[in-house]
């Protein structure tokens, strides 16, 4: 019999619109400082878990909420799972929106707010294709969860408890990508680069602090370093002309009695595609070494560090962890956390996503050999995910990619990406959408949006790949 998907999915519009406002004006960024036994990750994702079982609720589906950190949705009868994984968590909003990051705004096709393309928008698309396939009464012989993680921005804990004591797929999606499909995924680590103390000795200007970066996976949109002592007369002429050099690149300088602060603005990224961005770190580090300022030892260091190893580099082939592989392509590298005090933590938190081939240690080895093991330690922080594929021949990946084609005419072929979703969690799990193929990553940046059409054609698109996959 054959179903139609598309006409069904616009019949719902108006219901998806309604349902992704919802979800995006939940902040569920990820706040453990507020955690109660209750709400383990804080009450955002917990209010986010709430809210998306809460659709399915009010339309009849059998939910459960794990913990206020993890969920799912149930569909369908029979031995065999498929699983959709999708999450409610959001990065933090940042700045530069022009609008409030959790009140939706349509405008001109598109919803706009925090969350609305990574991961709300597509949540909804997947809920929708169980209410179409419900609502249509196709028959299925394997059963479907959509299964909802409140951490996936951070560190998994809600994905990691749901899989400690729920039952998981071997087989499935994460909506939470692009098309035609995301059949491999690098590995992703996070390596934390900590200066050892640095002797004292007289200087004109100490560098009392320096800050940027709000979240491992996000490059840093702003920076700001204070500065105490006598600096040069010229210090803002010489600021003027590092701007007008380095196009794209703000700054705000504000001169006391006794310190200096000046704050430098650049272009924040997703981490997978650091390539994109303007570090705001890097460039305040390079500005601070080209002013002429003779800085205290320890913050001469750490900023001499940041310029010579991390500075305009995405590939990481200053500190010789650069790497490629046939299959996967080239490790991408972003410095996108950075603290420094003079009496406290002086580190930067380096961002790595990695192709087969090479791996975690190797490359925490090499970074501390880079910035030299007598004046820093180098450890990974929290827990390496290793690259992930699934063949391009696996019949998951040829359904799916069918289908996609079955719906846009476009040509479906495998993409292996530097981001990190859900789907690496399952055996033959892949990523698929939301994203249309050569529509601009606006994921982490500020001003996100989804288009409304977008929506519902994923929505339409999910509801065949799963009647496909579990007829």
């Amino acid at each position: 019999m054959t179903y139609d998907f598309d006409t069904a999915a616009k019949n719902y519009e108006q219901d998806m619109v309604r349902d992704l406002e919802a979800l995006i004006r939940v902040d569920s960024e990820r706040d453990v400082e507020h955690a109660t036994p209750d709400m383990p990750l804080g009450p955002g994702p917990a209010e986010g878990i709430k809210t998306a079982l809460g659709l399915a609720e009010r339309d009849g589906f059998t939910t459960k909420n794990v913990a206020n950190v993890a969920g799912r949705i149930e569909f369908g009868q029979g031995d065999d799972l498929i699983g959709m994984l999708s999450h409610v968590d959001v990065v933090p909003a940042g700045e530069g929106w022009d609008t409030n990051a959790f009140e939706p705004v349509i405008k001109d096709g598109k919803i706009y707010g925090r969350g609305s393309a990574d991961d709300k928008g597509p949540l909804v698309a997947a809920y929708y294709a169980l209410r179409i396939l419900r609502d249509l009464k196709v028959p299925l012989s394997k059963r479907i969860h959509l299964i909802l993680g409140s951490d996936e921005e951070s560190e998994w804990v809600g994905i990691n408890r749901y899989m400690e004591t729920e039952e998981m797929p071997k087989v499935g999606f994460s909506p939470d990508a692009e098309y035609p499909i995301i059949n491999g995924e690098k590995g992703i680590a996070s390596f934390k680069v900590v200066q050892k103390k640095v002797a004292a000795s007289p200087s004109k200007v100490t560098l009392t602090s320096f800050t940027a970066g709000i979240r491992p996976n996000m490059v840093p949109v702003s920076a700001k370093a204070t500065l105490t002592g006598t600096l040069p007369e010229d210090f803002t002429d010489t600021l003027d002309a590092f701007l007008q050099t380095n196009k794209g690149i703000t700054a705000e300088i504000e001169i006391g009695a006794h310190e200096t602060e000046l704050t430098m603005r650049g272009r924040g990224a997703h981490a997978a595609m650091p390539e994109i961005g303007l570090n705001a770190a890097t460039y305040l580090a390079a500005f601070l070494k080209s002013a002429g300022i003779d800085l205290d030892p320890a913050g001469r260091a750490y900023i001499d560090a940041i310029v010579r190893l991390l500075h305009k580099d995405t590939v990481g082939a200053p500190t010789g962890i650069e790497y490629a592989d046939k299959k996967m392509g080239a490790l991408s590298s972003t410095a996108d956390i950075f603290k420094f005090a003079q009496d406290g933590e002086q580190s930067i938190l380096i961002n790595v996503r990695y192709p087969q081939g090479t791996d975690a240690d190797s490359i925490r080895d090499q970074l501390e050999t880079a910035f030299g093991p007598d004046q820093y330690d180098v450890t990974i922080d929290g827990h390496a995910q290793g690259p992930h594929y699934v063949s391009d021949s696996d019949p998951l990946v040829q359904t799916l990619l069918q289908t996609f084609t079955d719906h846009t005419g476009l040509p479906g072929h495998e993409v292996i990406i530097g981001g990190g979703t859900y789907g690496r969690i399952l055996e033959r799990g892949v990523a698929f959408g939301a994203q249309m193929p050569d529509a601009p990553d606006i994921m982490h940046l500020p001003n996100e949006y989804i288009k409304i059409e977008d929506v519902v054609r994923s929505a339409s698109i999910y509801a065949d790949a799963l009647y496909r996959l579990a007829k």
